[in-house]
């Protein structure tokens, strides 16, 4: 029976679905990125969110086309690097994540933004909105990375090309402002795009977040003592 009620909450609020196969993959990440097989499923786990992501940007003003045209090339890259091993492929897919991302981010954004009322959807959308924004800054890490070798450092390993998890630990510590942790960023094009990411989630909390907040507390709100219904004028006959 709870397996039931949680489909068709799910089924009504599909934005749930893709916030909880988004913190899923986060959690499964960490055990088996660093496994013979790992690279493999994490590619498979990734065209796996690709997937849910398209189908929620079709409940917004987003183009899915535009999601579709992203997608494809970034399924036929991961699945060379799965199938062929060719991991110079990387900074490619890695660019275009980050786009697909950020575009996916920006049509929820605007399915928040279309209406004066929050949704019990739109809420789960707040979420899954900003779980894509960490994500594709985290393709962006992965992307710098990959150009120019020594960008992040860390207190274990510090030589270490930094993985995936690490990167997209700094991107969630960035984006909510909460601090930097044991990751670094180095160069002066890795502080320029964290500084981007500071302001990017400080905007986001400000503009779309506390908005939502506002939508819902509308009306909620007790009446001043003393106040008169809309319509009644205060002047004086």
């Amino acid at each position: 029976m709870r397996m039931l009620r949680l489909f068709i909450h799910t089924r009504r609020h599909p934005s749930a679905i893709l916030l909880l196969v988004q913190l899923l993959a986060m959690l499964a990440y960490p055990f088996i990125e660093d496994t013979p097989a790992g690279q493999t499923a994490f590619n498979v786990f990734g065209i796996v969110v690709l997937a849910f992501t398209i189908r929620m940007v079709k409940r917004t003003p987003g183009e899915v086309r535009v999601s579709v045209a992203l997608a494809i090339p970034i399924i036929i890259l991961l699945l060379m690097q799965i199938v062929l091993g060719r991991r110079d492929l990387l900074p490619w897919s890695s660019g275009l994540e980050a786009l697909f991302y950020f575009y996916a981010a920006l049509s929820l954004i605007a399915y928040m933004m279309d209406d004066q009322r929050a949704t019990v959807d739109e809420f789960y959308a707040a979420g899954a909105t900003f779980t894509l924004l960490a994500w594709g800054f985290t393709h962006l890490y992965v992307l710098l990375q990959e150009l120019q070798p020594g960008t992040f450092a860390a207190a274990v390993n510090a030589s270490a090309p930094r993985t995936w998890t690490e990167l997209n630990y700094l991107s969630f510590a960035l984006l909510s402002s909460t601090g930097i942790g044991d990751v670094i960023p180095l160069t002066v094009r890795a502080r320029a795009l964290a500084s981007v990411e500071m302001l990017v989630g400080l905007m986001y909390l400000a503009a779309v977040v506390a908005r939502l907040i506002g939508f819902s507390t509308q009306g909620k709100l007790p009446a001043r003592r003393g106040s008169r219904p809309a319509g009644d004028s205060w002047e004086r006959d």
